[in-house]
């Protein structure tokens, strides 16, 4: 499953934050800037904002999300983005926004002026359903639900495919031998074009200096050109790294051409390939493979769900498919590309299979599937009770039939704290809320919980809050936080007897604490 939170950026969202993305993507030239849409269809972006590529009106960085208000219901599909940056999408309605970067016309709107918000694309493209959208560094690219391409922005080496090396400022279909085809999919590299079509035939133009489109030579082409190295073999995916090329069979073979410096070819040495090689991994079908413009990291992932890496890899060169522990081919991009970017837009809802830990974690104190109530300080937690008579002796003998149960001897936040631990084996809450879980754990007699506590408050003692643990400690029988709180009270006694709200209950606290340590010589460390 997609696990955004490794991506940096993610980092600065809170739980609940995290919890509602639906779609996302990283993208910048240091994978700085990020857009993201939530389960009810409102999209957000953050990060420094170069170029305006962030499409929120203006130019100005932002750590905290911002709504973008025009694409806040529209259900987005596809996107992709350009090294300026821009930014390129489609809806579900077929519909083209972008904004950013736009001194090549990057943006399609005839102009070579910055896009500070997304604007949508009509020009050449009524009446058209646009599936697909790709971009290059500068360039763009769309695919209609038709089969046909569009492609706009500079030019220089033939990358829009019109026959010449004029910038195009706005849509214009690539003809020349895709005019009576139909194509399936489509990819950019940097500065170069690749289509897919329906019969599985490959076809590339642009810029060919490394031989990334695979004809087996190195010159540039204007204009569509089909890949004769690859007849009879049928693709059915093509990802474009920076300057390299991968493509997947419908046998589940992996062909690999282009730029090879960092190994991003997978083929074990480091010179370039200008006509597709056959790259082995593990002897296994591949299923699914990935690369983006913005790196020379490549990935792939088997039909037995193991996923492997090579080429830039955290600054090494990878010459030979690598087998890592991730589950997911997009993890790649969040660890080991440079700049961490995603590869695609990363769908949150997974077909992945889960883990059952994992489906435990998604279902707590869910509405939908719960048979269970409990009413704590008027508010409402979601339970199963068939986990928590699995996971809890004191569950076992009280639920019955009961469908609301309320609870006035403990908090919201702790209870649920408990009900999360039995559903997930861990807890996040400060050290001070820790002190009512262990009080809890105490009572339930949940040993490994109460362990739990005890850890999470020594991780979070401090001046300001030793002696509320240190009473908490005795007031709960825990005798080994007992002794760890005092002896951070006496290792910093005159800072503790400095906080404000220390109190004489607290001062006599202490000095009955150490009258006792001395006779006993006990906490002498």
């Amino acid at each position: 499953m997609v696990d955004v939170g490794k991506w940096p950026l993610f980092a600065l969202l809170p739980p609940q934050d995290l919890r509602s993305i639906r779609l996302a993507c990283v993208f910048g030239t240091s994978g700085n800037e990020t857009l993201y849409v939530t389960e009810n269809d409102e999209v957000f972006a953050f990060g420094t904002n170069c170029s305006g590529c962030l499409g929120t009106g203006d130019i100005q960085s932002s750590i905290e999300p911002r709504k973008i208000d025009i694409l806040c219901g529209k259900k987005i599909t596809h996107l992709s983005y350009g090294s300026g940056p821009h930014v390129v999408l489609t809806t579900s309605d077929g519909e083209v926004y972008a904004w950013g970067n736009n001194g090549y016309s990057q943006l399609g709107n005839g102009t070579t002026t910055q896009g500070l918000s997304p604007c949508q694309i009509s020009t050449n493209l009524l009446h058209k359903k646009v599936i697909e959208v790709a971009c290059g560094s500068h360039h763009s690219m769309i695919l209609t639900s038709d089969g046909e391409v569009y492609a706009w922005g500079y030019n220089n080496c033939g990358q829009v495919g019109s026959g010449s090396t004029s910038n195009q400022p706005t849509p214009r279909r690539v003809t020349s031998c895709l005019q009576n085809k139909v194509v399936a999919t489509i990819a950019c590299g940097q500065s170069s074009s690749m289509a897919v079509l329906d019969n599985g035939e490959v076809y590339g133009w642009g810029y060919n200096g490394n031989g990334q489109l695979g004809l087996g030579s190195n010159g540039n082409q204007p204009t569509p050109c089909r890949l004769a190295a690859l007849q009879g073999i049928h693709v059915c995916q093509i990802v474009c790294g920076y300057a390299h090329t991968l493509a997947l069979t419908d046998e589940g073979l992996l062909y690999s051409w282009g730029a090879n410096a960092y190994g991003q070819l997978g083929s074990g040495v480091k010179s370039n390939q200008s006509c597709p090689v056959q790259i082995t991994v593990d002897r296994e079908r591949i299923v699914e493979i990935a690369a983006c413009h913005s790196t020379h990291t490549s990935a792939a992932k088997t039909q037995g769900g193991q996923v492997y890496m090579w080429g830039q890899c955290r600054g090494q060169s990878v010459i030979l498919p690598q087998l890592t522990h991730f589950s997911c081919i997009d993890d790649v991009f969040a660890c080991f590309a440079s700049p961490a970017v995603t590869w695609r837009l990363l769908s949150v809802e997974s077909d992945n299979h889960l883990t059952v830990a994992q489906s435990m974690k998604k279902e707590f104190d869910s509405a939908a599937t719960s048979d269970l109530k409990f009413l704590v300080n008027g508010k409402i937690i979601h339970a199963h009770k068939a986990v928590l008579k699995i996971r809890c002796e004191h569950f076992r003998s009280m639920l019955h039939d009961d469908e609301v149960i309320e609870i006035d001897q403990f908090s919201y936040s702790v209870y649920r704290a408990f009900l999360e631990y039995l559903y997930t084996d861990s807890i996040n809450l400060p050290p001070e809320d820790a002190i009512g879980l262990l009080d809890l754990a105490a009572f339930y007699g949940e040993n490994s919980l109460k362990n739990l506590c005890e850890q999470t408050i020594k991780q979070g003692i401090s001046v300001g809050n030793a002696i509320t643990l240190l009473s908490a400690a005795v007031k709960y029988q825990a005798k080994g936080l007992e002794e760890f709180c005092f002896k951070f009270c006496v290792n910093h006694l005159t800072a503790v007897t400095q906080t404000q709200g220390f109190s004489e209950m607290d001062h006599e606290l202490l000095k009955n604490f150490i009258s006792k340590a001395g006779k006993h010589g006990a906490f002498r460390n």
